[in-house]
This record gives C-alpha cells, structure tokens and sequence, in this order.
C-alpha cells in the first residue's frame, strides 16, 4: 500500500505535522495537524495572497511574547514539533506512511527542488539539460558533495537509485518507474543486467533517456539519491527486501541527520556537519510523536509549533496566548472517502453518485468546522493551475436524487428499510480513526445514508497503523484519506492508474492521463486536465469530500518560518533560528 497520512475525520494526536509532500496517497492530516501552505510568510510579516483561512488574511504576530512559557524560553538550540508517530522506514521510496517522509524530508535533499511557483531549483544537482526531444536529461552534480557519513556521493549513487527503482522488486510509491526509462522493461524482466538509458559520464554527470516525453520527468528524476555504498551493498537483481533493514539507520544528505527514534515518543535530530548548503541554524531538532493533546503542549511550550482548523473559536483562542503567531494557509491537497472497488456494490458508478448526492458534505466538512473549508469536487487543490469548476457536478445534498440513482441500479428497499438487490443487503463499512471529528462524521452520515436506505456501519481505530492494516486487508468499504501536498496536476491522479483504487479502471482516463504528460504546453495540459477532471467527477472512483482551511501558530521567538505550497516546512525548517 502507498504512504497514508491521517485524514480530517481520524485521529488528532499532539501537534500533528505533515511538511513534505512525501507520498502519492495519503490519509490527511486532521484538523490539527499543518500540512502545507500556499504562502511563504516570514515571522513577522503578513500574508495578502487572498487564498487564507475565512476571518484571517494576515498574519497575527504574538501580542505579548512574555507570556511565553519558562521551558520554551529557557531552549536555546533545539525546536520542538508535534508528529503523529511515524513507523520508522526512514529511507526515501521505501516508508509506510507519510509521517515516515516528514522525517526523511529533513534527512534527504533531493537533486531539484521547486520554488513556491513550482518552478525547479538547483539541489544536489547544480544543473541540468533537457534535449530537444525532451527524451534525455543530463545531471551535472555539485562538486564534493557528501552523505551523512562523510562518503562521497557521485553519479554511481544517481545511477544506483534510478536502477533499483526500475527493479520488478521494487512496490513503493516512486512515480520514477513509470517514466519508461529507456531499458528499463528489460531490466524489470531479467533480460538485460543494467538499464540502457541511464549513462554514467564522470563522477558528476549523468544522463537518462526516455522511450516517450513526460512532462513531470525532471522532478521525479531529481528526487532523493540513496548511497550504493551503504543501500546497494546487498542488491541482487530482482530481490530489494533487503531495504526493509536499514530503513530504520538511514544514511542521507540533507540538513540534519538522525540521532534517535523512540517509537511513541520521539524522533531525534542533529545538525549534519557534512550537508553540502548552510548549515541549520538551531542544531537540534524533535519531532515529539507521544499522544496528547495538542492545545496543552502549546499552551505549556513543550512544542513550539502546532496546526489547526481555522475556526473562529480556535484563531480567538490561539490569540489568547499571546506567545505565538498566527499564519493562515490552504493545503495544496485534497481529501476524499476512498471506496473498495472489490465489494460488488461500489463497483457501480450509479451507487456511488447515489451516496455522494446522499451525504451533506457542506454540514460535515464546511459547517462543523465554522467555515474552515470547501466542499471538493475532483482530484484537485483550488491553488493549482489546473483547477477548474466548469462543467463540474457539485453533487448538492439531496436526497431524493440519491434514492432515485439506487433504484435505478437495482437495490430496493427491503425488511428494516435496508436496501437490497440479489439477495445482498447495501452495506457500508466505514473506518476512521478516535476523534471528534470522526464522531461528527459517523453521527451526519449514519443519518444520511439511513434515510437512503443504506446500513451504515463504522468502525473506530485508536491508531493509525491499525487501521491502515485493515485497509491493508481489504476488510472496508470507506474509509477517509487526503493526498500529500500535490506539485503537478498529475500527482493527484496517480491513485487512479497505479493501482491504489483497487478494481477501477477506466481505459479513456488512463488516455487522458498520458496524454497530459506527454506535453510541456501548460495551456494544452490545462485543456486535457479540466477533460480528466470532469470525467472523474462524473465516474467518481472516490468520493471527493473538502479542501482544508487551517492557521498555524508558532512560538514567536522563532524567525525565518515560511511555508511552501510543495514542501510545507520542510525546505524553511533548517533556517528556524530561535530569537
């Protein structure tokens, strides 16, 4: 299964924090957890981008920075964040959940980054070219560039990483093993010992070629390197399970290196003396994943950040405190109600639009939270270039349409006013994980689909990891997710074609979907996606449900925060200095 991260109607756990977009597929942060933003707001500044929180604009500095609590004014190199308890596969292309990227995305710097435009930047690699043809890319790295060990890393650690990702072993996430790299089937197949299009020039060139353009190709190439000396010491051809092993001991590049992870309490970082940029400005670093509640650990300092749902009452009281400030942003994500294709029911297109017309969105995600949302409708964040409402169904709540759609497809009503068809009754089992926002969820949609006719049963997880078990194996018929933080119009739409939405397949999307990558003309790709997205709204292989409004406060006493629309914190976070 594909990296999840908790979503709105699961578990809130203390100063949850998404950072990085580190997954295709994921279960989204609750309603206190920080994800991403899509303003880039130094402490002390203000935000005017028109897209934050209802009710906040601007950035609320602290009113009174004495109120701060002793212990968070007596830390003088360390910063303290929230974290759902990651599982401890730290290695990039090879993590459980998304919790498990935030932390490799403070390990790991990748060879392009992205600017708050979506533009590439220069990471590991210094630069790069792109033939005429747009089927070669040429890498040049940064002189003496090293990993967390003082080893050196070359073009073999680029080419290491490229080729075990194209293995047939390889079941992760990596979006880099649908490029078709030229060789690359015939490696996955056994026929060939190396890929053909991937070309070693010298220790800081290399080069790959692919069969066909792809328009999202730089980024995915210039992804995460992984050392052959440490990660390659054990590969043989077609076996990677070996990587399971040193998930947990990652050697990597970026900022800061790993110190400690005690599972349920906390991850430990320290500054890396071999990172190749500046180096972090506050040395120490910990995610605190022990449970509680976020509000208190704010309130005492014993973190120094926190995420919420941008309501009314939640941005009086974080002004209250008077120690933090206050920034609005809205995630470049989306959130859905993923629905197993496998259960014969969900499998009809009709059913589907029946509980989407039968569920009040607008009651659950908009009017629950005071606001601190929009009802969502495709696979995509309003702040994407590719976002359209036109010729876009907004599936308003109503009930009588919803009861005509499952009449039309067979289910009837039958003893107990359980609908029925074939002798089944319609069923729905639904997974969430404890939280009030679960329980707001459960109580509207039971009502809801009860009056369609439909048995609503939820099931309720104390955690996390037990529930992606379940979903794991197949025991559901909804549970709720959300995408990671979303770059390109594609990265939304991967679940779709790679498989994660178990028994959906529609051959005129995957068209479309490689029509879309296939040019670089952001006007054509815009033609094709708002096709894409209309067809999925009408098709429906999930239930859209909302985009997210949230604040994040921080402890005033940090400078250089920002946010990026594509890395969350993650790319600011080595410049936090505490005042």
């Amino acid at each position: 299964m594909k990296k999840l991260t908790l979503a709105t109607t699961s578990v809130v756990l203390a100063g949850t924090l998404l950072l990085a977009a580190c997954s295709n597929n994921g279960n989204e942060a609750p309603a206190n957890s920080p994800t991403s933003g899509n303003s880039n707001v130094q402490a002390g500044g203000s935000n005017n981008s028109g897209s934050a929180s209802q009710g906040l604009t601007d950035t609320i500095l602290a009113s009174d920075i004495s109120k701060l609590p002793d212990q968070a004014e007596k830390r003088t190199d360390m910063i303290i964040v929230g974290l759902t308890d990651p599982s401890g596969a730290f290695t990039p292309y090879f993590q459980q959940s998304g919790y498990d990227g935030n932390v490799s995305s403070l390990l790991y710097t990748p060879l392009v980054t992205v600017d708050d435009e979506g533009v590439p930047q220069p990471g590991l690699a210094e630069k790069w070219e792109v033939s005429p043809d747009s089927l070669t890319y040429t890498f040049h790295l940064r002189k003496d560039l090293k990993f967390s060990d003082g080893s050196p890393l070359t073009s073999e650690d680029v080419a290491f990483t490229w080729t075990i990702l194209n293995d047939k072993s390889y079941d992760g996430d990596s979006q880099v093993n649908t490029l078709g790299v030229k060789g690359s089937a015939a490696y996955k197949d056994g026929s060939a010992t190396s890929i053909e299009g991937i070309k070693v020039t010298d220790p800081q060139t290399i080069s790959v070629t692919l069969d066909k353009p792809n328009a999202a190709a730089l980024v995915l190439l210039g992804s995460d390197v992984l050392s052959k000396a440490y990660y390659g010491k054990d590969y043989k051809q077609g076996n990677l399970d070996y990587m399971k092993q040193l998930s947990s001991k990652p050697l990597g590049t970026g900022p800061y290196k790993l110190e400690k992870f005690i599972p349920g309490q906390e991850v430990r970082f320290t500054a890396n003396e071999n990172y190749y940029g500046e180096k972090p400005k506050t040395k120490n670093f910990i995610y605190k994943t022990s449970e509680g509640d976020t509000w208190q650990y704010l309130e005492t300092g014993e973190v120094d950040y926190a995420s919420f749902s941008a309501t009314t009452e939640n941005i009086d009281k974080l002004k209250s405190l008077g120690f933090v400030n206050i920034v609005p942003y809205t995630p470049s994500t989306y959130s859905y109600l993923q629905l197993n294709f496998e259960h014969k029911a969900l499998d009809d297109k009709k059913v589907r639009q029946a509980l989407t017309y039968g569920l009040d969105r607008q009651s659950i995600y908009v009017d629950a939270n005071q606001g601190a949302g929009v009802v969502a409708n495709i696979p995509s964040s309003p702040i994407s270039w590719a976002y359209t409402e036109d010729n876009i169904n907004p599936y308003k709540f109503d009930t009588e349409k919803a009861k005509s759609l499952l009449d039309e497809a067979g289910w009837t009503v039958g003893a107990g006013g359980i609908r029925e068809k074939d002798g089944e009754k319609l069923k729905i089992h639904y997974l969430g994980t404890k939280s009030k926002n679960t329980d707001i969820f459960i109580a509207v949609a039971k009502e809801n689909f009860a009056a369609l006719g439909v048995e609503f049963e939820p099931e309720v997880f104390a955690d996390f990891n037990s529930l992606v078990s379940k979903v794991e194996g197949g025991d559901y018929d909804m549970v709720s997710f959300s995408t990671p933080l979303l770059t390109d119009p594609s990265d939304g739409l991967l679940q779709f074609v790679d498989g994660e939405i178990k028994g959906y397949d529609n051959p005129k999307f995957k068209e479309l979907y490689e029509k879309g990558l296939a040019t670089t003309d952001m006007e054509e790709r815009k033609a094709i996606y708002k096709e894409i997205f209309q067809l999925l709204n009408d098709d429906l292989p999930v239930i859209f449900t909302n985009y997210k409004k949230s604040v994040y406060a921080y402890n005033a006493r940090i400078e250089n925060l920002s946010i990026s629309p594509f890395y969350g914190l993650a790319s600011s976070l080595p410049n936090w200095n505490l005042k």
